[in-house]
């Protein structure tokens, strides 16, 4: 008896184990692709559980480089969108690839480096001129090199600045944010990040922020629903409700509040009604 006892209640453990599984498997689902940043600063963290629980479903988030992330629905490995490459985001809009492009958000990016600041770039007005003066000194800059929305943004810079970097100093990691953020903390050297990424993550570095309000280190995120007409079995209708919420008004509240009492200021601004 007490064998069978101790195997039921075994059982009982294991389908009390299994159950939530099997809930989850039931769920339909979401697959949204996006940049790292909007995971590493814990915005969609915040955001997902929220629209799991108010609709019954289950997000899959898939957190590479914009340029990766837009792949992903190209391909139809993807049901939405959220990525920050103006640019690269037209064309395949214009391709047909993607429906409902929405202007969701901004922050901006930065540059950050070591303290003692060797090359001299601390309170520069425009980031041509601090890459300019990374360049001539040498200082070590940490590429993320992986085609996301910061690498395209740190690449349209040096081209603004009339240089083509290379040698041992620029350091290509292929990597996030997060991890260029630690890498450039531990070689003492420069980095271009966006402001939502490095407010989360500042204490646990010695990186001061060293050039910011640059107009062209402004950083706007948009929403785009993969289309359905090329990929009909995409989970359209639950893409839409999803970017619906974000855009909302009540979802641009969530966005212009997140952040706020622990980092003093927003991490990203709502923009869903800006041109």
């Amino acid at each position: 008896m007490k064998r069978f006892a101790t195997l039921s209640l075994s059982l009982l453990l294991i389908l009390s184990l299994l159950a939530p599984l099997a809930q989850a498997k039931d769920k339909p689902k979401l697959v949204l692709a996006t940049t790292t940043s909007t995971m590493d600063s814990g915005l969609l963290d915040f955001l997902v559980p929220i629209f799991e629980k108010e609709n019954g479903c289950k997000v899959l988030v898939i957190s590479v480089g914009t340029g990766a992330a837009i792949r992903y629905g190209k391909d139809g490995n993807a049901d939405v969108v959220l990525v920050h490459d103006p640019v690269a985001e037209e064309q395949v809009v214009k391709e047909g690839f993607f429906v409902e492009r929405k202007y969701l958000m901004y922050n901006d990016f930065v540059i950050v480096g070591p303290a003692d600041d060797p090359a001299g770039i601390k309170g520069l007005s425009t980031a041509a001129e601090a890459l300019k003066k990374i360049e001539s000194a040498q200082g070590v800059f940490v590429s993320r090199a992986d085609q996301s929305g910061t690498h395209k943004k740190e690449q349209r810079l040096w081209e603004t600045a009339g240089l083509k970097p290379k040698g041992s100093w620029y350091l290509e990691a292929g990597a996030g944010m997060e991890a260029i953020l630690r890498i450039a903390n531990e070689k003492r050297a420069y980095s271009l990040t966006d402001r939502g990424t490095y407010l989360a993550h500042q204490k646990e570095y010695e990186l001061p922020i060293l050039v910011e309000g640059d107009q062209e280190l402004f950083n706007p995120y948009h929403i785009m629903l993969v289309a359905p007409a090329k990929y009909p079995f995409v989970n359209n209708s639950l893409a839409r409700k999803f970017s619906d919420l974000l855009t909302s008004e009540r979802g641009q509240k969530m966005i212009a509040e997140y952040g706020v009492d622990k980092y003093g200021q927003p991490l990203f601004y709502p923009a869903a009604e800006k041109k």
